[in-house]
C-alpha cells in the first residue's frame, strides 16, 4: 500500500481521486444508453481507469461445485488480469470451514493488501474476517454475508428478494389479462435463506395481480437431476398452468428435460441466475424458457474493482463521496429475447 496507513483506509481515509473503475458494478445505465435501468457487463470500467499503486488482492471462495460458483472464480481472475497494477492470489475453493479459515489466515500472513472472501458459511468465517480487519487488511465480503459489518469494509452481492420480485412482475405483466391464470414455482432448497427470500419476492409481486393464483410449489436442490425429478412430479400433479418460476438455471436444465419428455408447452418458464444455456434458449425462442432473472457472477469482478479501489484509496466513479460504499446490492435484471444480446457475454456455463 506504499506507506499509506491501512487503518486509515479501513475507517474513513480520504480518497485520492475518484476514477471510473467501478462504473461497471454501480452504474444504472445500460451499455447501449437506452436508459431502461438494466445493467449488463461493463468491461470498459477497468480499461478506462488510470494505473495506480500496486495492490495484492487475496481471494478465498467456496468449492466451485455449481456453474455459478465456477463463474465467480473466473470473473475474479478475468478482472484482475485486466489491471497491470493488481496481483491476485487466489486459493483453491473449499466448502470445508476449517480449511477456508486456514486459507484466509495464510493470505493474511503472506501480506496481501486487501482480501475478497466469499465464505462457504458466513457465520463460521466471521471471526477469520474480523481478525483480518483487526490486522489492518480490508475485507470485501462477497455475496454470503458475515455476521457483523465489523468483519468487512464493503459487502457486495445479489438480491434474492429482487429476483423473485422481478420474476413475479414479469410473469404478472404477461398474464395480467388472463382470467384464472395459474402459476407454479420450482424453488431451491427450503433450508436456505436465499430460497425463502426468492419465494417471498415472488409472492409479493403476484399480490399485485389478483387474477393469478400460485397453484403449486416444490423444492429442488440446484442440481440438474433434482430439477428433472421435481419438475416431473409438478407436471403430473398440474395438468394445466400458464407459467413457472424456476429459481435456478442449473436445475432448470433438468426441468426442461422433464418438460420435453412430458410433451408439454402450454406455459412459459422464467429461470434464475443467468446461465449461458438459459440465455441461448431464450435467444433461440423455440422452447418454454422465455426469461431468466440475473444473480450476476460478475459481482466477483466488481469485488476485485472494489478491492483495488480500497487498496489505492479511491472512491467510486459517479458518486460524490470520497470512499466506496459499505454495501452494494446488485440489481436482478430480467433477460428476455429483447435484451439477451446485451447479457450473453455474462452467461456462465
Amino acid at each position: 500500500m506504499n506507506g499509506m496507513g491501512r487503518r486509515g483506509l479501513l475507517f474513513g481515509g480520504a480518497a485520492a481521486g475518484a476514477g471510473v473503475l467501478l462504473a461497471g458494478c454501480t452504474s444504472n445505465e445500460s451499455n447501449d444508453g437506452d436508459g431502461d435501468g438494466d445493467t449488463g457487463a461493463n468491461n470498459q470500467a477497468a480499461n478506462n481507469d488510470e494505473p495506480g499503486p500496486a495492490v495484492t488482492i487475496g481471494f478465498a471462495g467456496p468449492q466451485a461445485d455449481h456453474g455459478w460458483l465456477n463463474a465467480i472464480n473466473e470473473e475474479a481472475r478475468r478482472r484482475a488480469d485486466e489491471y497491470e497494477d493488481v496481483t491476485l492470489e487466489i486459493t483453491e475453493g473449499s466448502n470445508d470451514t476449517a480449511q477456508q479459515i486456514g486459507q484466509i489466515e495464510s493470505l493474511v500472513n503472506s501480506g496481501v493488501d486487501v482480501l475478497v472472501v466469499l465464505p462457504a458459511d458466513g457465520r463460521s468465517l466471521t471471526q477469520a474476517a474480523l481478525s483480518a480487519m483487526n490486522a489492518g487488511i480490508p475485507v470485501i465480503n462477497l455475496d454470503r454475508v458475515f455476521d457483523t459489518p465489523q468483519a468487512y469494509r464493503c459487502w457486495i452481492g445479489g438480491d434474492n428478494y429482487g429476483m423473485g420480485l422481478n420474476a413475479g412482475h414479469y410473469i404478472g405483466e404477461r398474464l395480467k389479462d388472463v382470467d384464472g391464470a395459474k402459476v407454479v414455482e420450482l424453488s431451491g432448497p427450503d433450508n436456505l435463506e436465499l430460497t425463502v427470500q426468492r419465494t417471498q419476492g415472488f409472492d409479493d409481486a403476484l399480490a399485485n395481480y389478483p387474477n393469478i393464483e400460485k397453484v403449486a410449489r416444490q423444492a429442488a436442490d440446484f442440481t440438474v437431476e433434482s430439477g428433472q425429478s421435481v419438475m416431473s412430479g409438478l407436471l403430473q400433479a398440474q395438468p394445466e398452468f400458464h407459467a413457472i418460476w424456476n429459481h435456478d438455471d442449473d436445475q432448470g436444465v433438468g426441468a426442461e428435460r422433464a418438460i420435453d419428455q412430458a410433451g408439454r408447452d402450454e406455459f412459459f418458464m422464467v429461470g434464475g441466475a443467468g446461465s449461458l444455456h438459459a440465455m441461448e434458449q431464450i435467444q433461440a425462442d423455440n422452447g418454454v424458457l422465455k426469461a431468466t432473472v440475473l444473480y450476476p457472477p460478475t459481482m466477483a469482478a466488481s469485488a476485485i474493482d472494489l478491492a483495488r479501489a480500497v487498496g489505492q484509496a479511491k472512491g467510486v466513479g459517479g458518486l460524490a463521496e470520497f470512499e466506496i460504499p459499505s454495501s452494494i446490492t446488485l440489481y436482478s435484471a430480467v433477460v428476455t429475447k429483447d435484451n439477451v444480446e446485451q447479457y450473453l457475454p455474462t452467461g456462465f456455463n
